[in-house]
């Protein structure tokens, strides 16, 4: 016979339906349901139109439209971008014509505008934000100061963003000024041999395809092409990249252009001078290297002194204080 006590022990134990069955299914249906909802905002976005003329400048919705082709980030979240970058033309009114600057020597597509893009930075560096949350929070790095650590961590990767463009666009122009010689030869050749300057053009731009040095002549071409006088052209140009080597070149040519001198021996000219400025900077570095190399120079020497001494130098302390 079950006395009272047995009877109880048989018995099930109670579930709270709140902690035990209830909340963890409603945060499954939580996580889900973001998770869907997400996904058919990425699918609407990506399958949207481009935007229809309004009210808005049109050239201004052209460019979207275009941005929205060419970068899919910018698609999907346009309207982020658009309210920071209405920060940054607030905060950094001053930068941003220097960005512009580095966005059209680096080569990027001429419709992006420079908040836009410092935009794009930091909405990348934000994505970085719940990594940098897990690691000074998670692994206790900087304790209770570990919120403010990951918002620094999140400020220097939109810096080394903002760097990174910069660091691309004086790259790009050290490959463009290392190919100009050649193409200037190029176009040197073609003319004295009878082709037109809009001919000879095409043809250096065809020979250098794919680099950017072709890159810009192909933008000087279709700015002529397109109604710009040379002069406008070229002057574009110099705008873009803001280099004083090809400040002076431009200059020249167009000077040159004024005074009626053919334009096959100022290509020559500053072919020469291009290899010329060329040679003085490798002379300059070459120059500078035994300065650099003082200080490595001196670490090498003390560590081979200790290492040539430093056995006798113990043998010496060991024996020598003993006896």
């Amino acid at each position: 016979m079950l006395t009272p006590t047995s009877t109880t022990c048989c018995l099930p134990l109670a579930v709270d339906p709140l902690t035990g069955g209830v909340w963890p299914w409603l945060g499954c249906l939580c996580m889900g349901g973001a998770a869907g909802l997400l996904g058919w905002w990425v699918f609407r976005v990506l399958r949207s139109e481009d935007l229809k003329q309004g009210a808005e400048w049109r050239y201004d919705v052209s460019r979207i439209n275009e941005l929205r082709r060419l970068d899919p980030l910018y698609r999907v979240f346009q309207p982020v971008i658009g309210v920071f970058a209405r920060f940054n033309r607030a905060v950094f009114p001053e930068a941003l014509p220097e960005v512009q600057r580095e966005i059209q020597a680096a080569g990027l597509p001429r419709f992006w505008l420079a908040e836009e893009y410092l935009a794009r930075c930091e909405l990348v560096a934000l994505f970085f934000t719940p990594f940098y949350v897990y690691m000074f929070l998670e692994l206790d790095l900087f304790g209770a100061g570990g919120i403010v650590a990951a918002g620094g961590m999140v400020l220097l990767t939109a810096w080394l963003l903002r760097r990174r463009l910069a660091a691309r666009a004086r790259r790009r122009l050290h490959l463009i000024k290392r190919r100009m010689p050649f193409l200037l030869d190029l176009l040197t050749l073609l003319m004295e041999a009878g082709a037109s300057f809009l001919n000879a053009m095409r043809q250096a731009v065809a020979e250098f395809h794919g680099h950017p040095v072709a890159e810009e002549f192909g933008r000087v071409l279709t700015d002529m092409n397109l109604g710009k006088t040379r002069a406008e052209a070229f002057l574009a140009m110099q705008e873009r990249l803001s280099d004083d080597e090809i400040t002076s070149i431009i200059g020249s040519i167009l000077q040159g252009e004024d005074l009626g001198t053919p334009l096959a021996r100022i290509f020559r000219t500053q072919a020469d001078v291009l290899r010329i400025k060329r040679t003085q900077r490798a002379e300059t570095v070459a120059g500078e290297a035994g300065v650099n190399m003082l200080l490595p120079a001196i670490l090498v020497m003390m560590a081979t002194v200790l290492i040539i001494i430093g056995p006798w130098m113990l043998n010496y302390l060991e024996f020598g204080l003993s006896l």
